[in-house]
């Protein structure tokens, strides 16, 4: 199992001229030293109006500065918003491959439609559409990747022959994902071979379940790319720290700040009832489950907050269950000061991380390399 950082770059009020620069300042010195540490990727999010909550509406700029920042991580859209009204798909190729030129092939590209009316209410896309948009944005990608010309006639786009400058430095693409938080998103992303990039916490047999699900249906999948992606990801928080009481404090705390920012979000179900959007989605998930029952030692089972010997057990579960990786979330509204963040990714790295070690590369395995 490998280890990745997650960035939703919220921003604590009161907004000064500094304050918008020092959160990114934070995220990038935090991103160097995982590299440092032999962390595995980093991942931001496309959010766009979630005042605190995510001030990340441009990821491919923000993971530009990684890559230069960084030697060996990977770097991921966690995800796109493949929603015509937010972003053209013609833009999402030419962009994806410019960014991994420039990172030297460390690219992963994760996909999905938003989850909060503020956002898709604010582009004046419709709910009832974004899951059809994300199918055809998908199905296309790969082929304006790949094709020395394009042409294209769908539902929501299209465009005539041209062709579709720069390509991917990858061979024959970016391993492509999909966001899993909706019931049934993990079979969507099994279905057409692609890694499944979960986005909810949820308990170890649910999780189980939807890995075996996953697992079982990818072996007969149709891939929309040129190979298939298999690996699993899942998201937590991370707090690390010699004593447990205190590594418990600090990340109860943390994961306290993030679900006050996420009960301030309108999910889309709440505001517009759609079939499009069978559940609340990922945001009231992870206010539930970051704040569940807990272990002897006050911590939420399955979260990565304690020492290290309580972050192992729990990390260890996650492996068995099936996940390939865990991305986690550092920060929120700067609770944690940055250099506990820094001192906690030191300890993890020294004291959890080799009990991980030799796992595969799942991206140059699956990719056949550069």
């Amino acid at each position: 199992m490998k280890f990745g950082l997650f960035f939703e770059i919220s921003v604590p009020r009161p907004w000064g001229r500094e304050t918008e620069k020092t959160v990114y300042d934070n995220c990038l010195e935090q991103v160097a030293l995982a590299d440092q540490l032999g962390f595995d990727s980093v991942w931001a999010v496309e959010h766009h109006f979630l005042e605190e909550y995510s001030h990340c509406p441009a990821p491919e700029l923000f993971l530009t500065a990684c890559a230069m920042k960084t030697k060996k991580m990977r770097v991921g859209h966690g995800i796109i918003v493949c929603v015509p009204e937010f972003n053209h798909p013609i833009k999402i190729a030419e962009r994806t491959a410019v960014l991994d030129i420039l990172s030297g092939g460390r690219l992963d590209v994760g996909t999905g439609r938003s989850a909060t009316w503020t956002e898709l209410a604010g582009f004046r896309a419709s709910p009832d559409e974004t899951k059809k948009t994300w199918d055809e944005f998908v199905h296309c990608l790969p082929k304006m990747w790949t094709q020395d010309r394009f042409s294209y006639q769908g539902r929501s786009w299209s465009m005539p022959q041209r062709t579709i400058v720069p390509k991917p430095y990858q061979k024959p693409h970016p391993p492509l994902w999909v966001a899993v938080t909706s019931p049934g998103t993990e079979i969507d992303a099994a279905e057409r071979g692609m890694g499944s990039l979960g986005l909810t916490f949820g308990g170890f047999a649910d999780q189980e379940e939807k890995v075996k699900r996953y697992r079982k249906i990818i072996r007969n999948c149709t891939p929309v790319g040129e190979f298939v992606n298999e690996a699993v990801s899942t998201v937590n928080f991370l707090y690390c720290h010699e004593d447990e009481a205190e590594g418990v404090k600090i990340g109860r705390r943390l994961t306290g700040t993030f679900n006050y920012l996420a009960a301030q979000l309108l999910s889309v179900r709440e505001a517009y009832p759609s079939k499009s959007y069978p559940s609340l989605g990922l945001l009231p998930s992870l206010r539930q489950e970051a704040a569940g029952p807990g272990d002897a030692s006050g911590a939420p089972e399955g979260i990565a907050i304690g020492n290290p010997a309580r972050i192992l057990r729990e990390l260890k579960k996650w492996e068995a269950v099936g996940c390939d990786r865990v991305n986690f979330l550092l920060n929120a509204l700067e609770t944690v000061p940055q250099q506990k963040v820094l001192d906690s990714l030191r300890l993890f790295a020294k004291e959890v991380m080799p009990h991980f070690q030799g796992a595969s590369d799942y991206a140059t395995a699956a990719a056949g390399g550069r």
